[in-house]
């Protein structure tokens, strides 16, 4: 239970009066928020109504939903970008070959005099171009991380024992959490692998501060 749920009132430090997108407290995801008072409560819409301990069944359910939502539209986002950035290496092949063709006219009327300017404008295509790129992968790369992390919360209190009960004590024909988890639990322990070896790694990864992984390397 929460200070909401026991009538105590939490001030928040968000500036008021001005539209923001501030994490809400319940489901994590950002949210758009326009706060009148530093009393205000920083619970999106969609999470007003899971206040209360005997909604936790309807919030955890609909939190899967809503992270799963958002994966899938990441994923989306991402194919998208990739499309995008094979159209303009499409494009960029294109723009480099019609720039080679100019160098080697002008190489031989002018004996190459303005090579280096063609290849000085060549080189500034691709580093835009690579550099929209990198930048595209890795929005959608913290998006799917974002969304990853909230499912695999949630499955921590709702996988299956070797008896085929849910962790959480339902049988796991009658968990709603489980079975919406079900479809993605493949992925989810993919992602999960690959994040692990990340942070062993030395890289960035985004496995959330409570996994036991990260936990553990800070221990070291």
């Amino acid at each position: 239970m929460n200070d909401s749920e026991v009538g105590v009132i939490v001030t928040h430090a968000h500036p008021l009066h001005v539209d923001l997108e501030v994490a809400c407290l319940c489901c994590l995801a950002p949210q758009p928020f326009h706060f009148t008072s530093l009393s205000d409560q920083v619970v999106c819409s969609l999470c007003v109504h899971h206040i209360g301990a005997e909604k936790s069944e309807r919030r955890d359910l609909e939190h899967v939903k809503l992270w799963a939502s958002r994966w899938a539209s990441a994923e989306t986002v991402h194919a998208d970008y990739i499309a995008e950035t094979d159209a303009l290496l499409v494009g960029r092949d294109n723009d480099l070959t019609a720039l080679r063709d100019q160098v080697a006219e002008l190489s031989a009327i002018v004996a190459g005099r303005f090579t280096a300017g063609i290849d000085g404008v060549r080189s500034l295509l691709q580093n835009d171009l690579v550099k929209r790129a990198e930048r595209n992968t890795e929005l959608a790369r913290r998006q799917i991380d974002w969304a990853m992390a909230g499912i695999w919360r949630v499955e921590a209190l709702h996988h299956y024992s070797a008896a085929q009960k849910c962790s959480c004590g339902r049988t796991a024909g009658s968990c709603a959490e489980s079975a919406a988890i079900d479809p993605l639990r493949q992925a989810l322990l993919a992602w999960e692998k690959k994040n692990v070896a990340l942070l062993r790694g030395g890289s960035r990864h985004g496995l959330p501060a409570d996994h036991p992984a990260v936990l553990a390397q800070r221990i070291r």
